[in-house]
């Protein structure tokens, strides 16, 4: 007889954690953005874009900045937290210090987003 095995005690770093967070809320978000299209009157034309491409960029730097900020911020406080709780042991050192270069990291990528975004823009032609 075939027996098969699942392993049911999976362990999730933080990182794993707010990505599965993140997957979740997206989502819920594209779930609750489709229904709108969806009953759209079919008597009336539909436009596909309701903003020029200019506004749509400012948005989505907008939702870029504040996702990037808001994560690095995330891993900031872990890296704080890491740092405080490690009592001289150097794997927990090591630890906050990968999170606190996420968090630098993160912050760079929220400065330098309206730079990309930027670029985007001028390779579509807004």
């Amino acid at each position: 007889m075939l027996r098969i095995r699942i392993n049911k005690s999976v362990h999730l770093s933080p990182v794993g954690r707010v990505g599965r967070v993140c997957a979740a809320v997206g989502v819920v978000v594209l779930v609750l953005a489709v229904p709108a299209a969806a009953q759209a009157d079919p008597g009336e034309g539909a436009y596909l874009a309701a903003n020029s491409l200019p506004v749509v960029i400012t948005k989505l730097q907008n939702l870029i900045m504040g996702l990037l900020a808001g994560l690095a911020t995330l891993f900031l406080v872990l890296a704080g937290v890491y740092w405080a709780t490690a009592g001289g042991d150097p794997g927990q050192v090591e630890k906050a210090k990968g999170a606190l270069r996420n968090a630098l990291i993160g912050y760079g990528l929220a400065v330098l987003a309206p730079i990309l975004l930027q670029l985007l823009q001028g390779v579509v032609g807004g």
